[in-house]
């Protein structure tokens, strides 16, 4: 069989299973257990320990707004509040994929590939629930952005931080419509 013939019906059987995965974007706002297991930050502390070399990054890595003045965040409409996480979530992934293009073949790279699919997979699912929703409403607010670091570590801690803080603010917020 021709090699094209076999990546068209791989790909195929790829696109078939992510269908499914985009069909029920609520599951994740509405299962804490699906949350918890899609965060992979701890897994990718872990694996960074053994992998002593990614702890410097090639490249900056502007780290995403964490902190939440929740009565600020409650006023904001929910789609605002989605829009402001998809914007800190689309800045990271661009740092990390700059960051990755100037990584050299090792264990470094393997965890930037992770912690990109990591960051994609959340826009993902945000960017899904964010195209069902009705209103039309957008961040009105420019991106809050913070310092640049190249440590991977702190990278990991603020991405820990936005999952767990703002965007689990806003779950909590969309899971009334469970």
């Amino acid at each position: 069989m021709d090699l094209s013939k076999v990546l068209l019906v791989l790909l195929s059987v790829v696109v078939s299973e992510l269908s499914e995965v985009q069909a029920k974007p609520l599951d994740f706002v509405c299962d804490s257990e699906a949350r918890r297991v899609m965060n992979k930050v701890k897994e990718l502390e872990e694996d960074m320990v053994d992998c002593g070399a990614a702890a410097s990054l090639p490249a900056p890595i502007r780290l995403p707004c964490i902190r939440v003045h929740k009565a600020t965040w409650a006023k904001k409409p929910v789609r605002q509040r989605q829009a402001e996480v998809l914007l800190s979530l689309g800045s990271l992934v661009q740092d990390v994929r700059r960051a990755q293009a100037q990584s050299q073949p090792s264990c470094g790279l393997n965890l930037l590939e992770r912690l990109e699919r990591s960051i994609s997979n959340y826009q993902h699912v945000l960017t899904q629930l964010h195209s069902e929703q009705r209103e039309s409403e957008s961040a009105q607010d420019p991106v809050c952005l913070g310092q640049n670091s190249q440590d991977f570590g702190v990278i990991l801690r603020h991405l820990d931080r936005l999952i767990s803080g703002k965007l689990e603010l806003l779950v909590t917020d969309m899971a009334q419509a469970c």
